[in-house]
Formats: C-alpha cells, structure tokens, sequence
C-alpha cells in the first residue's frame, strides 16, 4: 500500500508541482491550502507524512504543526519563504521534524521526504517486534535518569520528560555510546539518516534543547560533554 502524503500550500502553482512529483514517485497524495482544511484532512485520515508551509491563509503552519503535534506522531516537514534561522528554530521547537527554505529543488524535497518515511517505517518495525515479544524490555539508568526503550519513554526524577521524536533518538544514540567521543557528522549520519541533506549545527541546536531537559546546570554541562573540536561525548 503506497503511503499517504498530506501537501499543505496555498501558492496554486507550488502546490501543483509538489503533488505532482509525490504522485510519480508512487505516492498517494491530498492537498489543500490553508490551516483548518489541514487539520480536517488530517483527522480525517491521517496521513504518514505532512509537507506543510508556514505562511497559510487562516492558521499558519506553526499553529497547524503545535496543534497536529498533540494528537498524532506523524513526520512533518516545513516549507518556509524566509531564510531565516529563527522560522527553522520555532519550526523544530514546535515539533517539525524537517524543514526547507523555498526556492528548494525537487529532488532535495523528495529525498528528505522518502528519509523520514523510512525512518518511521524503521521505528513501527521495533514496536511491532517488542509487541510481539521478540525483544526484552530494555531501560537505560543513568542515576535519576531513566530512558525505558520498549515504552519510547525518558523520566527524570521519576517525571516523564516532553521530548520530541528527533530529540529521544538522539539521547538513545548517546545513551548506546556512552563514553565515546562522537563527531557531529557521525551523530547527524546515524540519527538523521546518511541521506539527511542538513548540516551539523543540527545536531547543535537538539543537544541544546537536550540538555535544558536533563542537566541540573544546561550552562555547564555534566551529561552531554562537549569535546573541543571533536564533538560529544554522553557521560550518563
């Protein structure tokens, strides 16, 4: 069954061409252009992706991407009009999981598209093995920090800790290595996929957010070492 694509922009011409492209890469795809007919496609029938732009008539992206967040974990690529760092930050911060500044090519779209349509698929294949018994319930400890693998979930303190999916991965990625030195082109490679067309101040802005969630002191911090023109290493 080919995956369902959910293409949100109201440039008619943009929207032509994107829906295009998806449909011959094999794709099913629906389109609408402004926020409140994306939220009603999507409730409607969720679909595996959303390609979503920011600037829409009625809800903007950002309202569209806070509110679909909260009910569904479907990946979500941004489309933005502006180069501008503070539209990609908000953009991950709300729980994009991609994002592209326009004018983009085609084919950049299409990789990253099929990057994160795999990685979901990677991840339904784990939980289809847990439920069937084929792996242990596994929980990383790290002293008040408890990562539970089977249930997708991170505790502090005994507190469930709000991660976004990018951001659980990561911190599953340093929890397996811990005490290693990793390079950030490494970390961006095994946790965004080798086909992931991004650079690492990526992989900067998630250990950031990281450790405002788990170090006492995010200034100085004790878990996640920064190593000076190497990358980083996860002390536990």
């Amino acid at each position: 069954m080919s995956e369902y694509i959910l293409v949100v922009e109201d440039e008619p011409a943009l929207q032509e061409t994107l829906v295009y492209n998806l449909k011959k890469q094999g794709y099913e795809v629906e389109a609408v252009s402004d926020g409140l007919k994306a939220l009603e496609a999507a409730r409607t029938h969720p679909p595996d992706l959303i390609v979503l732009d920011i600037m829409l008539p009625g809800l903007d992206g950002f309202e569209v991407c806070k509110i679909l967040r909260k009910e569904m974990s479907v990946p979500i690529i941004m489309l933005t009009a502006r180069d501008e760092e503070i539209d990609r930050v908000v953009g991950l911060e709300i729980g994009a999981d991609d994002y592209l500044t326009k004018p983009f090519s085609m084919r950049e779209l299409l990789a990253r598209v099929k990057a994160q349509l795999r990685r979901t698929e990677l991840v339904r294949q784990v939980m289809e093995k847990v439920k069937a018994g084929e792996e242990a319930h596994k929980i990383f400890t790290f002293g008040n920090l408890s990562i539970d693998l089977t249930r997708r979930e991170v505790t502090l303190n005994g507190e469930v800790l709000p991660l976004k999916p990018q951001e659980y991965e990561l911190l599953v990625f340093f929890a397996e290595h811990k005490g290693q030195m990793l390079s950030r082109e490494f970390i961006l490679e095994r946790v965004w996929g080798w086909d992931y067309i991004g650079d690492s101040r990526t992989v900067d802005v998630h250990v950031r957010w990281l450790r405002q969630k788990i170090e006492p002191d995010p200034a100085n911090p004790k878990r996640i070492v920064t190593v000076r023109g190497g990358g980083y290493r996860f002390e536990g």
